[in-house]
C-alpha cells in the first residue's frame, strides 16, 4: 500500500500533523510520502509531486476543504481522507486529534480487502476540442468582468431542450458538494450530498429562470451567442479563454471524487456558515 500527505501550504499546524500521520504510518510498514513542499518546510528530506497522488492507494489531505480539493484534483479519484484545519469542514471529516486513528483505520481496511469509500460526483466542460479539469465544486461560464457593460449573451439548454437564455454575468453548474460554494453566493439551493444531481444556475441574469435541479446524468449547454471573450473556469481554477459565440457543454466527469474516511456531519458543517 502506499499513502501520500499534502498539508496546507505555509501552515505549521497543517506541516507538524502531515508529519505525525506520516511516522505513524511507516511504523505500519506502509509505503508514505509528504508533498514536495511540506517535506522542504519541515526538512524532512525530499518530497514528491502532489500529481504522484493519482499512483497511491489513500491520499490525505490536512487543511481545510481547500486543501482537499487541491488533493482530489491530483489524486485522480484515489479515495482521500481529509482532516479538517478549517472553519467549516464540508469535506473534511476528520478533526486533528483522531487523524492518525482514522489514517491508521483505513490501512487496515485496505488490508482486509476494503476502505470505507464514498463517491462524489465531478464535472467537466468541453467546448472546441478543448476539455477542462474535473470540478469538484462548479464549473462557471462567463465573461472577461462582470456587471453593467460585461457578461454574456446566452441560451442555456438541458439534454437539449431550450431552458433560458438572455444576458447574465454568467451561468454555474454546480454539484451537490459545490452547492455550500459560489452556488450559494449566487442564491442557489443547498443540496444534500446524497442527492444525485446538479444545479444549472444563472449568475444575476436580467430574465433568468430559477435554479434548476437536474439528473446527474443530464447534458447542460451554455451557448454563449455574443462576440467577445468566453472564461469557463473549474472550482474557480484555471480560467480557459474562449472567443465567442461558442457553444459550452457540462457533463459529469469520470472518475468522480472518492472520499474516504468517516462522513461529515453535512448539517453541523452548515451550522458554521452563519
Amino acid at each position: 500500500m502506499q499513502v501520500g500527505i499534502v498539508a496546507r501550504k505555509g501552515n505549521p499546524r497543517a506541516a507538524a500533523l502531515a508529519s505525525d500521520v506520516r511516522d505513524a504510518v511507516a511504523e505500519r510498514d506502509v509505503s508514505v510520502w509528504l508533498d514536495a513542499v511540506t517535506a522542504e518546510y519541515l526538512d524532512a528530506g525530499p518530497g514528491r509531486s502532489v500529481s504522484a497522488l493519482a499512483d497511491c492507494d489513500l491520499a490525505v489531505a490536512v487543511g481545510g476543504d481547500g486543501t482537499f480539493l487541491f488533493a482530489a484534483r491530483n489524486a485522480d479519484g484515489v479515495p482521500v481522507l481529509g482532516v479538517n484545519l478549517g472553519e467549516v469542514g464540508f469535506l473534511n471529516a476528520v478533526p486533528p486529534d483522531e487523524a492518525e486513528r482514522a489514517v491508521l483505520r483505513e490501512v487496515e481496511r485496505f488490508r482486509d480487502g476494503g476502505m470505507s469509500v464514498r463517491e462524489a460526483p465531478r464535472l467537466v466542460a468541453t467546448a472546441d476540442g478543448w476539455e477542462s479539469l474535473p470540478a469538484a465544486n462548479e464549473v462557471l461560464v462567463t465573461g472577461p468582468r462582470r456587471g453593467h457593460g460585461g457578461g454574456i449573451d446566452y441560451e442555456l439548454r438541458v439534454d437539449g431542450s431550450l431552458y433560458s437564455g438572455g444576458h447574465a454575468d454568467g451561468v454555474l453548474v454546480a454539484t451537490p458538494t459545490g452547492s455550500t460554494a459560489y452556488n450559494l453566493s449566487e442564491r442557489g439551493p443547498l443540496v444534500h450530498p446524497t442527492v444525485d444531481g446538479f444545479i444549472v444556475n444563472e449568475m444575476c441574469a436580467e430574465e433568468g429562470m430559477p435554479p434548476l435541479a437536474v439528473g446527474v446524468d443530464a447534458s447542460v449547454t451554455v451557448t454563449v451567442t455574443s462576440p467577445g471573450d468566453v472564461i469557463v473556469a473549474s472550482d474557480g481554477r484555471n480560467p480557459h479563454e474562449l472567443g465567442g459565440p461558442v457553444e459550452v457543454s457540462v457533463r459529469r466527469a469520470t472518475p468522480p471524487m472518492r472520499i474516504a474516511g468517516p462522513p461529515a456531519d453535512f448539517f453541523e458543517a452548515l451550522g458554521k456558515l452563519s
